[in-house]
């Protein structure tokens, strides 16, 4: 299996990413073909496909916030069942991001992941790959040391339609076990440099950053 990095959206591997992507999760979770020009050319946006026989059986995407020390998960999907994918991506998306915080003369501080969950969406079939399914994915998540945080979350649609998207979420994976709350300044400049590319965020979306600015901390808990 070769972990393989997409950078246009001329690359076939790409047409087969978006059409697994497309499969896997709803529709408003996933950018219009044509808007994934600038994210692939990107070069602090890292998205890897898991290519077996010249097929995409697994994908994801994340990016390193050398001015955090932290990561952002985008999306991880398994493809099909049973053939070791997940840790496959898991371990060397974690190479890669160990690699990226040693050149910036640090060790990785986490990283975030927005996590659904399964009792809010509990209808959502995942393109019917069981290892999609959101109990499976929570579990999985919970064990590799992912925290939720102790705010209702709330994104802004992919689509940029201005809806808000719930059932989901922001967990945080700490490096370090000991690591029980996160800094407010953290989460809130995270989230608005993550969702600088939608002009047009719900009322919702700042409301809930609005309350968190009022904080200074926030706390992890387990999923």
């Amino acid at each position: 299996m070769e972990y393989y990095r997409i950078t246009s959206i001329q690359d076939p591997y790409f047409t087969q990413l978006h059409e697994l992507m497309q499969k896997v999760f709803p529709s408003d979770e996933v950018l219009e073909f044509d808007l994934w020009k600038e994210p692939l050319e990107d070069p602090d946006i890292r998205v890897f496909v898991a290519v077996d026989d010249n097929k995409v059986v697994g994908a994801t995407e994340y990016r390193y916030y050398k001015e955090f020390n932290v990561a952002m998960t985008d999306f991880t999907i398994i493809g099909q069942d049973g053939q070791g994918i997940g840790p496959f991506l898991a371990n060397r998306r974690l190479d890669d991001l160990n690699a990226l915080a040693a050149a910036n003369d640090k060790e990785l501080f986490g990283m975030f992941a927005e996590i659904y969950d399964p009792y809010q969406v509990e209808h959502y079939e995942f393109g019917m790959i069981k290892s999609m399914n959101p109990y499976v994915r929570r579990e999985v998540l919970s064990h590799l040391g992912y925290k939720r945080l102790e705010f209702p979350y709330v994104h802004p649609s992919w689509n940029n339609d201005g809806e808000a998207v719930t059932g989901l979420d922001l967990c945080f994976l700490p490096m370090n076990e000991s690591t029980n709350e996160l800094q407010t300044d953290l989460i809130v400049t995270f989230l608005k440099q993550y969702y600088s590319i939608l002009s047009n965020k719900p009322k919702s979306w700042h409301a809930m950053v609005e309350s968190l600015e009022a904080k200074q901390m926030v706390k992890l808990l387990p999923i």
